[in-house]
């Protein structure tokens, strides 16, 4: 088993892991998110519940409440922006994962010399090829419009 074999097996295990560690990670930042957005609306309903019900209210009250509402209202669309952003990053590590997978497949295909490949190889590698340019494809507008968003943001 050639060294530069298992130095590739190697770097394909240590990517799995980083893809499986930022998954992870992303998981956990999206059950934060969510727990957040209850809160939020619990606080928000309350303010929405102060502002209907106490009309002799003070001026200055009821504005403190309106501001506290809008905040919270702008926390929100900024979660709602993060979380937006954390779906966009699942999709590219699972289009980042198939591309290894199909690199991995690709590589075994090229690895047979031409004269013992069977049709059915030849085949199979150039469906894999095809596979892999369309993975590639997907996350290359993944990326664009990750892009156009972050200008727009601009």
């Amino acid at each position: 088993y050639p060294t530069w074999k298992r130095t590739l097996a190697r770097r394909a295990r240590e990517d799995q892991m980083k893809r499986f560690c930022r998954a992870q990670a992303i998981q956990r930042r999206l059950e934060e998110i969510e727990v957040t957005f209850r809160e939020l609306e619990q606080q928000g309903t309350k303010l929405e519940k102060l502002l209907r019900d106490e009309n002799e209210s003070l001026a200055d009250q009821q504005t403190q409440w309106t501001n506290q509402l809008l905040y919270l209202v702008q926390k929100k669309n900024n979660l709602m922006t993060e979380e937006s952003d954390l779906m966009i990053a699942v999709q590219e590590l699972k289009l980042e994962e198939q591309q290894c997978q199909l690199d991995q497949k690709l590589r075994s295909y090229m690895n047979i010399e031409e004269t013992l490949k069977t049709p059915e190889d030849r085949k199979a590698e150039q469906e894999t090829l095809k596979q892999l340019v369309e993975v590639v494809n997907k996350r290359n507008v993944l990326i664009q419009m990750q892009e156009e968003k972050r200008l727009s943001e601009l």
